[in-house]
């Protein structure tokens, strides 16, 4: 039953998020009380911004909780990771990326969704979309949430 949430972007606090580890037999893989997680969802303020152009904007969100690092990379175009698909699909995904990477502004709340990888031994958020709140109250909501989920869904499954 733990397998269901494995390709689910589980929303995560900050301070939850940070104590996932990697699991030694599959290295796309994470566990929070053993339940293997492979995706997340966080929200928070968006508190550095550091864009090496043509390559990846790598941000980080600070949610309250603790600081959750980022990267979006925008290197498709000359990524080996992408020259199996089509160049038409490519080429729009480049240039979302592109075009996220111009939007995301130190001070935005902004809800972030991707893989959860490892860099230089910091669990990371590889960014596959990018929503920005105007509600004020969608951090307040997204912690709510992560709550209500840990005790009712996440929490169900057996260490």
């Amino acid at each position: 039953m733990a397998a269901n949430l494995y390709n689910t972007h589980v929303k995560l606090l900050a301070f939850d998020f940070l104590s996932l580890s990697p699991n030694p037999r599959d290295t796309s893989s994470f566990s929070r009380k053993g339940v293997p997680l492979s995706r997340a969802e966080t929200v928070g303020y968006v508190v550095t911004r550091d864009l090496k152009y043509g390559r990846f904007l790598r941000f980080t969100i600070d949610d309250g909780t603790g600081c959750i690092a980022c990267v979006l990379w925008l290197n498709q175009l000359t990524s080996p990771h992408f020259s199996r698909r089509d160049p038409s699909d490519v080429r729009s995904i480049a240039s979302m990326a592109e075009k996220l990477a111009s939007e995301i502004q130190l001070g935005d709340v902004a809800r972030v969704r991707g893989r959860i990888t490892v860099f230089r031994g910091t669990v990371q958020i590889t960014v596959s979309d990018v929503a920005f709140e105007t509600d004020p109250n969608a951090q307040v909501l997204h912690w709510l949430d992560c709550v209500r989920l840990s005790k009712k869904c996440y929490d169900k499954f057996p260490s």
